[in-house]
């Protein structure tokens, strides 16, 4: 075991990001660049990190951030254009048209919406569409952010058409020797062919194990977001007005988790948010046109006047910078349908979903010609890359692009979505410069010195102390991989191994602990800094970090929780043979 010395150090900069951020409320613009520094310390005083080590992990951390803004940028940029060409009043009233019960709107686009847009493109990118649509239809920003942040979380694990299994797992097992062939000695995957296949359909079990915990624990998830919503935004601050709309978002749950599970045990880790939301949207929407889930009397939010100033920041609720909801035509100016408002976003989602399934255009996105790479930075063997095609970002600018022409944009209203966009995104800029930055720090202290990194230690000691109760504790650490790295796939790369690890020496089933390390990661993506911070970004509200975190940190502590239940339950009563 290691010194409590060094556990002490290890933890300081969680430490003064925690109380920085949630205990003083400081913004992550104030509180990273912090954090950094005593990372640094920490590096340097405990790891012996020279400043060759510290620079190159720096750098890593700001390419990585430097993607995340590039899908920000991108992401507020088609927000802007369609709000100057009036689109975004036209998808207002769209779902106004649905319905006006703010209740089933946070079904229909935080839970349902969310999970497509997460499914395909993973990055944070629902909470950078949603929590403005939502903005947009009236809102406060703050809540659109919680909710937005809250309603997609069974979709993370196999977001961006399964990244964090197919990057976080099969590519990371299938190098590791010792583990690849372990389970290719295993006779339920011994006919896979080579290890690599068998790796790959081990973790297909996986994948199945995560959609289990995520069903079984999800089945109440769209009544958190609404409950949330009611409980500390309503004006009765009361969870009664959501447990009215309880069996819309039963129905709505099952709409999605039917094709959502089946989708993962019989097609794998790539589709089950893409497959269980637009078939749960569908028939969700079906079943409200038909007449059915409404509830007798629509809820709202008290008038903007009683709202505190915390919940609204530069962008007002409701407003239209476009000032009519119209497109022009040869005849002049007509109403704008609501199948050309929603045409941008529809093309994100086609293209998201082509460049990462149609195997002749992902190959053209990703060749090395359209990638910036540096590789062994300064010397130290790390790397990073800016992959200019294959991010979201290049999309939504793709589609800001054509949909200037569609809507009839002109030169006044281009230059201004573009202004805005940078006027929105460069508050974010430090932020998450040094967030990465600091994760980068801690991840790679070990590599500098040849010893287990500031998180390895940590997760070391959690183990040692807990022993056989760990199962419980699986989901928090991969909640922690998360909520440091803002990313499912890299909490799943850093905890992985660690988590199969543990099962051989505490003796529980690996495939089990590997579940729940994939919906940990998920979980932990509520509280990640950057993603917080990305969300409050696009509605205007950078420098509320902390409050938003405060109240993510309850379907946090919930979700985790009753998943270490179940991988108890299933570890040690239920399942205790599988591998």
């Amino acid at each position: 075991m290691a010194g409590l010395v060094d556990v002490g150090i290890a933890l300081l900069p969680l430490v003064v990001i925690a109380y920085l951020m949630v205990g003083r409320f400081w913004p992550a613009t104030r509180a990273m660049p912090v954090a950094w520094v005593v990372a640094v310390g920490a590096g340097v005083i405990g790891w012996g990190m020279n400043a060759q080590w510290i620079a190159a992990a720096s750098i890593v951390g700001f390419i990585t951030a430097s993607n995340i803004l590039y899908i920000v940028f991108g992401a507020i940029l088609l927000l802007y254009t369609l709000k100057r060409t009036g689109a975004f009043d036209a998808i207002n009233d769209g779902f106004a048209s649905v319905s006006e019960d703010r209740r089933v709107q946070v079904v229909l686009l935080v839970f349902l919406m969310g999970s497509f847009i997460e499914g395909a493109a993973g990055f944070g990118t629902p909470a950078a569409i949603v929590g403005p649509l939502l903005v947009g239809l009236g809102f406060p920003p703050m809540a659109a952010v919680v909710v937005a942040l809250t309603g997609n979380l069974m979709a993370i694990t196999f977001g961006a058409v399964g990244t964090p299994l197919i990057i976080g797992m099969i590519d990371i097992f299938g190098s590791v020797d010792r583990i690849a062939t372990e389970v290719v000695a295993q006779s339920a995957y011994a006919g896979a062919g080579d290890s690599q296949a068998a790796v790959a359909q081990w973790v297909g079990d996986i994948a199945v194990w995560a959609a289990s915990y995520h069903v079984i624990v999800g089945i109440i998830l769209p009544l958190i977001g609404v409950a949330m919503m009611t409980r500390f935004f309503g004006e009765e601050r009361s969870i009664r007005p959501a447990l009215e709309v309880l069996p819309l978002t039963l129905f709505a749950w099952a709409a999605f988790s039917i094709p959502y599970f089946l989708t993962a045990y019989f097609l794998g880790p790539e589709f089950p948010a893409l497959i269980g939301s637009m078939v749960g949207l569908f028939v969700t929407v079906g079943a409200l046109n038909a007449g059915f889930f409404h509830p007798d009397e629509d809820w709202d939010f008290e008038p903007q006047e009683a709202w505190p100033d915390h919940w609204v920041g530069e962008i007002q609720p409701g407003e239209s910078t476009s000032g009519e909801t119209t497109v022009a035509t040869d005849g002049g100016q007509t109403q704008m349908s609501l199948v050309q408002a929603w045409t941008p976003y529809a093309l994100v989602a086609v293209l998201l979903v082509v460049t990462r399934v149609v195997d002749p255009v992902n190959s053209f996105v990703t060749m090395d010609l359209f990638t910036l790479q540096w590789g062994d930075i300064l010397g130290t063997g790390l790397s990073g890359s800016f992959e200019i095609l294959y991010l979201p970002g290049a999309v939504f600018i793709a589609v800001h692009l054509v949909t200037i022409p569609l809507h009839g944009m002109d030169r006044e209203e281009i230059l201004g979505s573009w202004s805005e966009t940078i006027e929105k995104v460069t508050p974010a800029v430090i932020a998450l410069l040094f967030a990465v930055a600091t994760v980068q720090i801690m991840l790679q202290s070990g590599e500098a010195t040849g010893q287990d990194s500031m998180l390895i230690l940590l997760s070391n000691e959690m183990a040692n102390a807990v022993g056989g109760a760990y199962p419980f504790f699986a989901a928090y650490v991969g909640a922690f991989g998360a909520f440091l790295a803002g990313s499912n796939t890299v909490s799943d790369i850093l905890f992985g191994t660690f988590q199969y690890g543990v099962g051989d020496s505490i003796g529980t089933p690996k495939t089990l602990l590997l579940g729940a390390q994939a919906v940990g990661g998920a979980i932990g993506n509520l509280i990640a800094i950057h993603n917080v911070v990305a969300a409050l970004a696009v509605v205007g509200l950078v420098g509320e970090e902390g409050r938003v975190i405060r109240l993510e940190l309850i379907p946090l502590v919930y979700y985790a929780t009753f998943t270490g239940i179940l991988t108890m339950l299933f570890s040690y009563v239920l399942f205790p043979g599988v591998f």
